[in-house]
């Protein structure tokens, strides 16, 4: 039975009835209060907002103190994969979550600093939290790059700065383009950079930060993006159906489908034909979200750029070449400027409202991106890691410095052009130059590069040695030397004796008058022979026993006759003859010098030389007469007390030019001479502690000529000088044609290798030391004058590098005296002591009757003593 009654019913729905008219007289009240008083709720949002954006600053602050820094330095050879790469922004997005747990997200991010001050071409820095340093230490390059604690940098203030911010414009789906590692894809920024100036103040600074990307955030973006691309695909079908509809009802009331169906006997029936409409197409995820459709490897990025200078305009400029160099990143996706322009203002990060916020994200480092700026690691390969080799680095001056006149702690070494077209004379730090070789065909500017060199050096008060076999160096050079302040350091020892009055200076080999060691000075001498004669233990062991044991005799008396005081009645090479020929002049000798020999000498003259025959003598005898029958030589050996000592010359930063006179037979002996006594000079310095070594600098024109004299001689020169602070430069035109020791020896201890054009072949050898980067085809293409060369500079490889090399008229034009030039040719001459040739040649004939002279005095009462007098020699 129904016990429900109608009343209660009508009741029960009048109640509901007035508690929904009742709430809804609320909701209406409750937003009449909200319009009346809505500064209320306004009010208390913002001050929630304010609040917890307090907090969230503080936190984020105190977590960016406590970030580090890591600065990454690449070899020269630095060339990684896309693989390495890859992982190298793995680790980057991994370091970014190494915070504390309560630290905001906008502090939880990596940065990646490029900086171009003018101390380099592009410094790499990584920022990072704290926690990440120890997976940020080891990359993925490997040796090929090294990883320094960084410190903080502290920029000095600018006048002029700019500021931007870079956000992503295009579809928010698209990539950026995919930029081939070769070329560097830092080119464009490097190149943007490349004619900062330092002294100018100018400075340019991008900062990449990298966080992941906030799922969330991607969730959301997602869904608003296949919503999009759904709504985008009904519409298409709308109108396609639209299309569709209106072409068919087209058709069937057109005249020719008229008279279509009535010449076939159709007719229509019920009316139009049935169209379908299209149906809409499935949307695909990954086809509809692009590069935001996996969360694998995405990432969300900040772009800010500073660039600042002390002179007006610099920094606008800066900046609109890096947003040039920014475009070509630029595909589906690219980097703009953030702002807006009106007429000729720009509202951007420089000005209000943006300015603030950048720079709190520039100083503590937070990623606050106005747009989510979402990329996938594979879009930032090129800026994940530092220049590669494939890189082209402009030449700064923090890199090679700039030459300085009167400096002697520079080097000159050429003339570098700039991307701006800037001209400046670089040089290199004198005593890091330890051994320089130069390359290139005849003419191409080697030898002006070298004079160059040298006379920079002379006037910042260096002593130096040009050896020159044509001479064709000095006239070059005298006008640029003939100043009083360097008159009395030059010697000349010409022996090219041309002229009316020829003149020649002097030179002792065996000479004891200037302290050398007895054994030294006969080693030296036996050397020069051997090398210049082709002769070696196996080839020649009776000639080299013959020549040593003489010149331990001569060298003996010349001893004896310094300790007597009397240095003229020295004897030369040339008695060597009178000494293996002449028994009484033979016997004199000996008996003269019996307590300065050795017993194993004393022994050979008694009982191996009486069995000898006549004509083993002639190998020994053959070059000395040679030199005997040129007067040049005769005049220049023949001098018991010669002017030149280049141990001397080095202690006193003497400049001597030497110019042996060609390269016959002869040359090739006085060449090997000259070398091998500066060898023993160089050695004899061991004499002197390290800290009192005066630097001395031998430069070699023609090193085929001079090696062919004395191959072994000046290989140990490059393996042995750099110990005694002494240093080589060497010029040749092929490489090749030196002796393998010595080629090997430029080679590997060359500070500065230096190449002008060339033949390809000839100039692959220096082009394969650098990697062939320049290869040959390119160096060989060079104009006169132009370089390519490495240099070593604070003990790293800088180049190779295109540098013009210095002209002498244009370099030193202030410096040039033509007046002074026969002022200075005198003065050279009488500080080596030429002489007349005749008179040289007079006096050098006479030598071996002075000192038989001698001889007969120091022991007059041996038998031989007495024949000597009776045969004329007093």
């Amino acid at each position: 039975m129904d016990t429900s009654s109608p009343y209660l019913t009508e009741q029960a729905d009048d109640t509901a009835a007035s508690q929904v008219l009742g709430l809804l007289a609320g909701l209406v009240n409750a937003a009449g209060w909200v319009i009346t008083y809505w500064y209320v709720p306004v009010a208390a949002a913002a001050a929630c907002w304010a609040v917890s954006e307090m907090v969230v600053r503080r936190l984020a602050r105190k977590a960016s103190a406590e970030r580090m820094a890591l600065e990454l330095v690449p070899s020269q050879h630095f060339d990684p994969g896309l693989e390495e790469i890859f992982r190298r922004g793995v680790q980057l997005a991994r370091a970014s979550t190494s915070m504390p747990w309560w630290a905001p997200r906008r502090s939880k991010a990596v940065q990646i600093r490029l900086r171009a001050d003018g101390s380099s071409p592009l410094r790499y820095r990584i920022e990072g939290p704290a926690g990440g340093e120890r997976l940020l230490s080891i990359t993925p390059f490997g040796p090929a790059v090294t990883v320094n604690r960084a410190r903080p940098l502290v920029d000095k203030p600018r006048e002029h700065v700019v500021r931007a911010e870079f956000v992503l414009r295009g579809k928010p789906i698209a990539p950026l383009r995919d930029v081939p590692l070769d070329p560097d894809p830092l080119q464009p920024l490097i190149d943007a950079v490349s004619d900062l100036r330092a002294e100018l103040g100018d400075l340019a600074e991008i900062r990449l930060d990298i966080q992941r990307a906030p799922k969330w955030a991607l969730r959301a973006r997602r869904l608003q993006l296949m919503s999009d691309a759904r709504r985008r695909e009904r519409r298409e079908a709308q109108r396609a159906a639209r299309w569709v509809r209106q072409d068919a009802g087209g058709i069937e009331d057109s005249l020719a489908w008229q008279l279509q169906q009535l010449v076939s006997g159709k007719q229509a029936g019920g009316g139009r034909r049935l169209v379908m409409p299209p149906v809409p197409r499935r949307v695909e995820p990954a086809e509809a979200l692009g590069k935001l459709a996996d969360d694998d490897h995405l990432v969300r990025v900040q772009l800010l750029v500073m660039c600042a200078s002390n002179t007006e305009g610099r920094s606008q400029a800066r900046l609109a070449q890096l947003q040039a160099a920014f475009d070509v990143f630029g595909g589906g996706s690219r980097w703009a400027m953030r702002g807006w322009r009106v007429g000729p203002w720009r509202f951007g990060a420089d000005r209000w409202p943006s300015r603030r916020g950048f720079e709190r994200r520039w100083t503590l480092g937070h990623c606050q991106p106005p747009r989510p700026n979402w990329v996938r690691l594979e879009e930032l390969t090129g800026m994940l890691k530092p220049p590669t080799v494939h890189c082209r680095l402009p030449l700064l001056a923090g890199d090679l410095p700039t030459f300085e006149f009167n400096n002697p702690t520079l080097l000159l070494q050429g003339v570098y052009r700039g991307p701006d077209g800037r001209r400046r004379l670089v040089a290199s730090y004198a005593k890091e130059t330890l051994f320089e070789v130069g390359v290139g065909k005849a003419g191409g500017g080697k030898t002006e590069r070298a004079l160059a060199q040298a006379i920079g050096w002379a006037h910042a008060g260096g002593g130096l040695m040009f050896v020159d076999p044509h001479r064709d160096s000095w006239p070059r050079a005298v006008p640029f030397l003939a100043h009083d302040a360097l008159m009395d350091r030059i010697a000349l020892i010409d022996l090219n004796a041309h002229g009316p009055a020829p003149q020649v200076s002097s030179w002792n080999p065996l000479g004891m008058h200037q302290g050398q060691v007895a054994h030294e000075v006969v080693e030296a001498a036996t050397d020069a022979f051997a090398s210049a004669l082709g002769w070696d233990d196996a080839s020649a062991p009776r000639a080299l026993t013959i020549l040593t044991a003489s010149l331990a005799v001569l060298v003996a008396v010349n001893e004896a006759a310094c300790q007597a005081g009397r240095p003229d009645d020295q004897a030369t090479v040339f008695h060597v003859r009178a000494l293996l020929t002449d028994s009484v002049f033979r016997a004199a000798a000996l008996a003269g010098v019996k307590g300065r020999l050795d017993e194993e000498t004393r022994a050979w003259w008694q009982t191996v030389l009486p069995t000898l025959p006549p004509d083993s003598f002639a190998v020994v005898l053959n070059p000395i007469a040679r030199l005997a029958a040129n007067p040049v030589t005769r005049a220049f050996l023949g001098q018991p007390a010669g002017r030149y000592n280049i141990r001397a010359a080095m202690d006193s930063k003497m400049i001597v030019w030497v110019c042996p006179g060609g390269n016959g037979p002869t040359d090739r002996l006085i060449t090997a001479l000259l070398a091998r006594d500066l060898l023993r000079a160089v050695r004899s310095r061991r004499d002197t502690p390290e800290a009192r070594r005066v630097p001395f600098r031998p430069y070699f024109d023609e090193l085929i000529t001079l090696t062919g004299a004395a191959a072994e001689t000046i290989a140990s020169m490059f393996e042995d000088f750099r110990k005694y602070k002494v240093h080589v430069h060497g010029m040749t035109q092929l490489l090749a044609r030196l002796p393998i020791p010595v080629r090997l020896s430029l080679v590997q201890n060359a500070s500065t290798l230096a190449s002008t054009a060339g033949s390809q072949s000839a100039i692959a050898p220096i082009t394969s030391e650098w990697g062939d980067s320049p290869g040959p085809d390119v160096v060989a293409a060079l104009d006169r004058f132009e370089h390519y060369m490495s240099l070593t500079v604070r003990g790293r490889r800088v180049g190779p590098v295109r540098i013009t090399g210095p002209h002498l008229d244009e370099v030193f034009a202030e410096y040039a005296s033509p007046r002074q030039a026969a002022a200075l040719e005198r003065a050279a001459r009488a500080t080596a002591g030429a002489a007349p040739l005749d008179q040289l040649t007079i006096r050098a004939t006479d030598q071996l009757g002075r000192v038989g002279a001698f001889l007969a005095q120091l022991a007059p009462t041996t038998p031989a003593a007495g024949r000597l007098q009776k045969k004329g020699y007093e």
